[in-house]
């Protein structure tokens, strides 16, 4: 089969609809609110490559259909921060090096909660949320984030209608009640 570079994305559209419930799901109140992450482009940027990290956490452990999902998911979350950085009117010829940025931060996020992530390990969750959302300063709201994150992700290890589109999130509240429960 020759390569068609003009082949249109079987996952697109499932992507685009699973992306923007990442996208709500990062700009709940409660992370701005009562789990002090900054409010600004950065603090954004951050729950959304937390919620990717997740929802990448589950897909890797699926079939091959949904990893070439994710696959979809991570090429539409990069075109998204260029664009952003251009509506924000980053300059053409640095808005590569801004976006090279981001993925380095969202990969040093995604290899620094894995193996917590895995072991559903409280400690060594906060620990790298300490550190990379927090830089170090906020290590009770870190641990309110580690307990959100672990809930979230024994939710979503039930949920397998990724290629449709469909993913669900807690609430942060259940999020934290599903963690303690445990």
């Amino acid at each position: 089969m020759i390569f068609n570079p003009f082949r249109k994305d079987p996952y697109a559209e499932a992507a685009l609809a699973a992306y923007n419930i990442i996208v709500a799901q990062s700009r709940h109140p409660d992370f701005y609110l009562s789990y002090d992450i900054a409010d600004n482009v950065t603090g954004r940027f951050d729950m959304i490559a937390l919620h990717m990290s997740l929802v990448f956490h589950r897909l890797h452990k699926g079939d091959v259909e949904q990893r070439k999902f994710a696959q979809s998911l991570f090429d539409l979350f990069f075109k998204d921060m260029d664009r952003s950085l251009r509506e924000m009117g980053v300059g053409d010829i640095t808005v590569p090096k801004k976006v090279k940025k981001m993925g380095e931060v969202f990969y040093g996020l995604l290899g620094a909660v894995k193996g917590a992530l895995d072991e559903k390990d409280i400690d060594g969750l906060t620990a790298a949320l300490d550190r990379n959302l927090y830089n170090e300063e906020n290590s009770k709201c870190a641990e309110e984030l580690a307990k959100y994150t672990i809930g979230q992700v024994g939710y979503l290890e039930g949920q397998n209608e990724f290629l449709q589109g469909l993913l669900n999130f807690l609430s942060p509240e259940q999020s934290q009640s599903s963690y303690l429960a445990k």
